[in-house]
């Protein structure tokens, strides 16, 4: 492990400057800062377990809402901070944006803000701290996203195949034969995951497991427009959706053109949003508890901490019966 010996060494400046740099001390220049902190990273220097680095960890968040309790993020934030403050543990919530991730590296961020580690929402594959998960040293918890032979990383969720098994076996039992699927673009850990565990579960209920029977795009309206009478005129009787919000969107396509729900057509959603109660008619989902989430990811963040290198955690799921799946016609 480098310490600050290690960091003065290579820079040629005093050690002083180098804690300085690194505690945000105002008498040291940006340049010497950057520097100080771009060393530090190259040789894995870690402040988390210093007595004197203040316990605070941050939530990264992104492509995701978390200020309203009606937010998908607010109860994962919710259950994180239940378990973390009670501790004694600061937990700021932050904001993530392309511009912040472009200005410098994921180490650097955490070492210049005195994180000890981070918990992070809302993720793709396209970001670009994505690639610096892999060898960050930084203790981290991605949540529905992952990256491998990282012992620093943790991934957080549901058991998307646990869950997809059962959304698919209830509709086998209601006697259909032919299930779709509907989904966002395929460009997150979570989509691709739910995707390939669709056909995996129609696979094990020996359905039918065609790739046509699966569409997928980057707006929902235009999954829904273009995917949908497809699935239909394929003899589809019933149709999952990779998340709520697009169920929702199966919906009101449907009362639009006198597509009846659940007599014609069962519908079933992902994650239980608090929109699934007050859809028509209230929609059948897989039910993920977001807020045990955010319980066990700072469980992960805390035991990676304490150099405990959790690989994954996986909270079971849990199908929702509601009104929006009904027997085959």
């Amino acid at each position: 492990m480098a310490t600050m010996d290690d960091i003065a060494r290579q820079l040629g400046v005093s050690k002083g400057t180098v804690s300085k740099a690194l505690s945000g001390a105002t008498d040291v220049s940006e340049t010497t800062r950057k520097s100080v902190v771009e060393m530090a990273v190259e040789l894995g220097y870690s402040r988390v377990n210093r007595a004197d680095v203040p316990r605070r960890v941050c939530v990264l968040v992104q492509n995701m809402g978390y200020e309203k309790p009606e937010d998908f993020g607010w109860d994962i934030i919710t259950g994180f901070r239940k378990l973390a403050e009670p501790g004694g543990w600061q937990v700021d919530v932050v904001p993530l944006t392309l511009e912040l991730q472009n200005s410098m590296g994921y180490d650097a961020y955490m070492l210049r803000r005195g994180y000890r580690g981070a918990l992070l929402l809302g993720m793709s594959f396209f970001d670009p701290w994505m690639k610096e998960f892999r060898t960050c040293t930084t203790p981290t918890v991605l949540y529905d996203n992952q990256s491998n032979r990282n012992s620093a990383v943790t991934q957080v969720g549901v058991d998307n195949g646990e869950g997809m098994e059962l959304a698919v076996s209830y509709l086998k039992k209601l006697g259909h034969r032919r299930v779709g699927y509907l989904s966002s673009a395929l460009g997150s850990y979570v989509y691709q995951a739910r995707y390939a565990a669709f056909f995996d579960a129609l696979r094990k209920n020996n359905l039918p497991a065609q790739r046509e029977l699966a569409g997928y795009d980057l707006r929902l309206t235009e999954c829904v427009d273009k995917h949908l009478p497809r699935l239909l005129k394929r003899g589809c009787t019933a149709v999952i959706c990779s998340h709520d919000l697009l169920a929702h969107m199966v919906l009101i396509y449907s009362q639009e053109r006198d597509i009846s729900v659940p007599e014609r057509l069962s519908v079933i959603g992902f994650d239980d949003l608090p929109l699934c109660r007050y859809t028509t008619p209230a929609l059948t989902t897989v039910r993920q508890n977001r807020e045990e989430i955010g319980k066990s990811a700072f469980y992960a963040l805390s035991s990676q901490i304490e150099h405990i290198p959790i690989s994954a955690i996986l909270l079971h799921a849990e199908l929702v019966e509601r009104e929006s799946a009904g027997r085959v016609p």
